[in-house]
């Protein structure tokens, strides 16, 4: 035990572990690029073989990793993209960045973890470092990875070492990337944990230790949960300051200026992503094991949940103030993927509105400059119109379902046409075809187009 432990200590040390990442999405590929930039040799391991294919070719299909930027990875000849597992069999550590989505059934899937562990099971040498980083329950590291590694008589922190890190990855965020974000872990015994921190230690700048796996399995719940449930209450604030005709986002900038005890959380469409919408029902499933009912959790789900349908409501008032109806009304969405400046359409609450627009009448298109397209329920793709003024200056109304900045709102709003703003897009052009979510309705007022220009 001591040899194997001391022997991958020096290798981690002196950056000579080979490293694999399994999993090269979102969150696997930009750790991958930092293990590479900080002088380990890595193998990134994905059953895709067309996303592999295409990494080899320095083609990067995440918007946080450029072209340029993975091609001087593959420059250092210490970064192989592949889909053999039997690369497993060379490796010193790995990092499992794999999906963790939810069943039909709104419980967790864990197939892919799963898949990975019998893999490893197959081809691991002794000695290996695996750090699990899916997003998933308190108890999945010991209950998927330990225990089947000790059915086949491998033991933890004496045959092999095991860690759990979350990943935080956050989507074109322009001040917190891989390296700057502090990074969580536990390991499941001591060694297990110091070697999991050596190796992290040198491509992040602030490792988090904590006592074992759970708690940094429940860390990264706690952390998106407590978002779920703030934007939660702050949709509901939007729906109660609409029926008393107050502004929320005038309330929210005015409690932002308290200096202590206040966030400010935003209210809009729904929330969407591969974090939010999925995590706080790991939680909240994990914990009825227990005979523990979270009711915030599930409250928050539910409030976040009906927004899609409030904001088709909310549009067929808006149409019948300009005397149209929702039925045979040409609604254009403004942005369909989750969040601002990504392409991801994950969980999109946008999604939802679309159907549900098509399923009132409404001829419905959507205009996002970086999701070009998706699948509706059907599994037909549904592509972005282009930014053409003339023709959007046709549709009876637009809803605002993504802020990108690259949008150019002024323009929009100059046309003349209804607008329903759900992330206070339009908050700089104050005129009465515009309409806000968390804002009371008022009669349809009349668009001066000299004015506006």
């Amino acid at each position: 035990m001591k040899k194997r432990y001391a022997h991958l200590k020096k290798l981690i040390s002196a950056k000579l572990a080979k490293v694999g990442v399994i999993g090269l999405g979102y969150v696997g590929l930009p750790l991958a690029v930092e293990m590479v930039k900080k002088g380990f040799t890595v193998y990134g391991i994905d059953t895709d073989m067309v996303k592999v294919c295409s990494l080899r070719n320095g083609v990067s299909h995440v918007k946080d990793v450029s072209n340029e930027e993975l091609q001087e990875c593959l420059k250092t000849g210490r970064f192989f993209p592949t889909f053999d597992y039997s690369t497993l069999q060379w490796l010193d550590a790995v990092s499992i960045c794999v999906p963790t989505p939810l069943s039909e059934n709104q419980d967790p899937d864990t197939s892919y973890i799963t898949a990975v562990v019998k893999k490893l099971i197959q081809y691991m040498e002794n000695g290996m470092l695996i750090t699990l980083e899916s997003t998933t329950y308190p108890g999945t590291t010991e209950e998927l990875i330990e225990r089947e590694l000790a059915k086949n008589g491998l033991r933890a922190g004496e045959d092999y070492f095991l860690c759990y890190s979350p990943e935080r990855i956050d989507p074109s965020n322009p001040h917190y990337q891989t390296a700057n974000t502090p990074k969580v872990i536990g390991g499941t015994t001591p060694r297990c944990l110091e070697l999991g921190a050596l190796l992290y230690g040198q491509i992040v700048d602030n490792v988090v230790q904590v006592s074992n796996p759970k708690v940094a399995e429940m860390c990264k719940l706690l952390e998106n949960t407590f978002r779920s449930v703030n934007i939660a209450f702050i949709n509901e604030m939007a729906m109660m300051a609409e029926k008393m005709g107050i502004d929320i986002w005038e309330v929210i900038r005015a409690a932002s200026t308290k200096p202590f005890g206040f966030m400010p959380f935003y209210p809009g469409p729904g929330i969407g992503g591969h974090c939010i919408p999925l995590d706080p029902m790991y939680l909240s499933w994990k914990a009825k094991g227990f005979r523990f009912y979270s009711k915030f959790i599930e409250l928050a789900q539910v409030v976040n949940q009906s927004m899609p349908e409030y904001v088709v409501s909310r549009t067929a008032q808006i149409l019948n103030l300009h005397a149209k109806s929702l039925r045979n009304s040409r609604v254009l969405l403004l942005g369909m993927a989750y969040k601002p400046e990504v392409d991801d359409v994950r969980e999109s609450p946008g999604l939802l509105v679309y159907e549900l627009f098509k399923e009132s009448g409404s001829r419905v298109d959507y205009y996002d400059p970086y999701a070009k397209s998706f699948k509706d329920k059907n599994g037909d793709t549904v592509e972005s119109i282009e930014f053409d003024l003339r023709k959007i200056a046709t549709y009876d109304c637009m809803v605002v379902i993504t802020n990108h900045r690259s949008v150019p709102y002024g323009e929009l709003a100059r046309l003349g046409v209804a607008i329903f703003d759900t992330r206070n897009s339009f908050h700089q052009y104050d005129m009465p075809h515009i309409y806000k979510l968390g804002t009371p309705i008022t009669k349809a007022g009349a668009f001066d187009l000299e004015a506006a220009y």
